[in-house]
């Protein structure tokens, strides 16, 4: 099964739960990482909570206070739909697809290399 929260980040979904500007709690604080002088002098990390649910998000992807707004807002409204409608929840479905798409694509693989070493120890059975 595949964890509720990690499912979250998925861009694809599009019925998800909607959300107000009167359940989101907003913060910019300095981010943390890499990036020296430009990290610790500016407050460009958004830190967003829904307040019925709980749940933070905090977004520092990009030096911009806006497109980290925006990005916050895609991941907690992803995350605040995997809450509510949990396995029903169009992040998880897709998440869970890609996940079996994986795995087949990982146990493709692993033949194709079982077939390579099998055809290979046939030709050294050949030349002897």
């Amino acid at each position: 099964t595949v964890p509720l929260f990690r499912a979250a980040g998925k861009k694809n979904s599009f019925n998800l739960l909607g959300l107000t500007e009167a359940e989101l709690k907003e913060q910019f604080v300095r981010g943390d990482g890499p990036g020296g002088q430009a990290t610790n002098k500016t407050s460009n990390c958004v830190v967003l909570k829904h307040i019925p649910s709980g749940i933070v998000v905090k977004c520092h992807q990009t030096r911009s206070v806006e497109q980290n707004r925006k990005i916050a807002r895609e991941i907690l409204q992803e995350k605040v739909d995997l809450f509510y409608k949990g396995e029903d929840s169009d992040v998880f479905k897709e998440k869970k697809t890609s996940e079996k798409k994986k795995q087949e694509k990982k146990r493709r693989a692993k033949e194709n290399l079982e077939r390579k070493k099998h055809f290979k120890e046939m030709l050294q059975l050949d030349r002897k």
